[in-house]
């Protein structure tokens, strides 16, 4: 199979962007190279090929660790220092992609025999045919070709699936079913506490540099429990476990997911301190049950996705959740294989459910995917004269109340306690309004009441709350309103 010149009255073919073959031949034979070179020095000039030489295998190791670029090599078996089937045994430890061409005498079937066990593409005998040579190598570069797309198609799958399921897939394409399936998974969302507030003080790109970090590292979470990220929704991570491929386990491996993503928020902060961003917080919420799975969307643009009632309860669900909270379903909870540690239960009414909804705090997990919270006392400190503030019930971003009047008391690192004189229900969301001291303007901060007790000595309620939204300099000037003894 020798190369033809090209014809001169042919048309010239469009350039393209070709990655060369880079190829090391392994032979300690002086007058092979010059045969060599001349046989495809026309592939060369093209860029079809890139050829290099090593007299051995040691030397055939150091220019691979020269050139990491280099996918096939031709190796003789007997040469001086270090001898081909040796060098056999040394690149399958190394982790690279490459294939692997061993040249043997004619009939040697034990030696080619454990070359190819060594995981040899393929042989070929001596004297060398240049013309079976070049077909060897046609071969190869196909085999090379068709993983450059593999590895093409998994970094593309590995943005929308974890690299687990982009693996699977590309080894089992039929194993996926996209054309949609009721399935019975579990349903992770987590979302950042006050970030309208937050995205609305900083510039874009800062907005985006902020989320980027954020979603990078719950993305990885739900990689490393074998949760698919179905999309984020703004700063939003919607996961599924249990599909596109099925998982036992999949309520463990959800509720696990979202308390080893809170834990992860504190490195997210330290990301965001060093960066000049503000402090993060998340809520999080697991529900299990049976979803509509599969491919979603057009010809043109689709997605693998989940729809289902399931996924609308997550949603409400996630909303009654404190900063730094994982509320999962009765349903998860009953789904749940190890035994769980629940800081509380309580009953809420959602939208769109006629019934309340029983919801469980969970702090820790056991068994093969066991996780715990660091759980700290939250320590109060009395302010030096109460703040008077107004707030407003919120339901979602909807204003749901009349303005009412309350008194800031006591501050916690990241809430406080007040008092108001009308009654509130725990777990309540509250936009409260009030004017620091020597400012004029009035500031907002974004609450969830944590707890709400009668107040014999004022009337009122006693509410217990975590701020979700509370900027720097606000947080300062809160603090300064604390005696020095307190």
């Amino acid at each position: 199979m020798s190369e033809f010149p090209p014809d001169p009255s042919a048309a010239p073919e469009p350039v393209q962007d070709v990655v060369p073959l880079k190829i090391l031949f392994v032979d300690d034979e002086p007058d092979l190279q010059p045969l060599i070179r001349q046989k495809f020095r026309r592939s060369v000039r093209k860029g079809d090929l890139d050829l290099s030489f090593a007299e051995d295998g040691v030397a055939a190791l150091e220019a691979l660790a020269a050139d990491p670029d280099i996918e096939v090599i031709v190796t003789d078996l007997n040469m001086p220092r270090m001898d081909g089937l040796t060098l056999l045994g040394r690149l399958a430890e190394m982790d690279r992609r490459h294939k692997a061409v061993v040249v043997t005498a004619y009939g040697d079937m034990e030696n080619i025999r454990t070359a190819m066990n060594k995981g040899a593409f393929d042989f070929l005998t001596k004297p060398i045919d240049m013309d079976d040579l070049q077909i060897t190598i046609q071969q190869a570069r196909r085999a090379v070709e068709t993983e450059r797309e593999a590895d093409r198609v998994r970094l593309a799958l590995g943005m929308y699936l974890s690299s687990e399921v982009a693996q699977a897939i590309l080894d089992n394409p039929g194993a996926l079913a996209l054309e949609g399936e009721m399935r019975v998974v579990s349903v992770l969302m987590s979302d950042l506490s006050g970030f309208s507030r937050i995205s609305e003080e900083l510039d874009a790109p800062r907005v985006v540099e902020l989320l980027n970090v954020y979603l990078s590292a719950m993305t990885d979470v739900v990689d490393e429990y074998g949760g698919t990220v179905d999309e984020f929704i703004g700063d939003a991570v919607l996961a599924i476990f249990g599909a596109p491929f099925e998982q036992e386990d999949h309520a463990d491996r959800a509720v696990a997911c979202a308390i080893a993503m809170q834990a992860r928020m504190d490195e997210v902060n330290e990301v965001m301190k060093e960066k000049g961003l503000p402090h993060l917080e998340m809520t999080a919420a697991v529900n299990s049950g049976e979803v509509v799975v599969g491919s979603i969307g057009s010809q043109k643009r689709a997605k693998y996705g989940v729809v289902g009632s399931p996924v609308n309860l997550t949603a409400r669900i996630q909303s009654q959740a404190a900063p730094g909270e994982v509320l999962i379903s009765e349903a998860t909870r009953g789904s749940v294989q190890a035994n769980l540690t629940l800081a509380e239960t309580r009953e809420a009414g959602l939208k769109g459910f006629s019934e309340n909804i029983a919801l469980h705090s969970v702090t820790a997990i056991d068994g093969e995917h066991a996780f715990a919270l660091t759980q700290t006392e939250v320590h109060y400190r009395a302010l030096g004269e109460p703040l008077a503030f107004d707030y407003v019930r919120l339901d979602g971003k909807r204003i749901d109340s009349e303005s009412a009047p309350g008194r800031l008391v006591r501050l916690s690192e990241r809430g406080g306690e007040a008092v108001t004189e009308q009654a509130l229900e725990p777990h309540t969301d509250l936009r409260m309004t009030f004017t620091l001291p020597g400012q004029s303007e009035a500031t907002e901060v974004y609450a969830k009441a944590l707890s709400a007790e009668p107040d014999p000595s004022s009337g009122g309620t006693r509410v217990q709350m975590r701020f979700t939204a509370v900027p720097e300099s606000v947080g300062e000037a809160l603090n300064a309103l604390v005696p020095e003894s307190a």
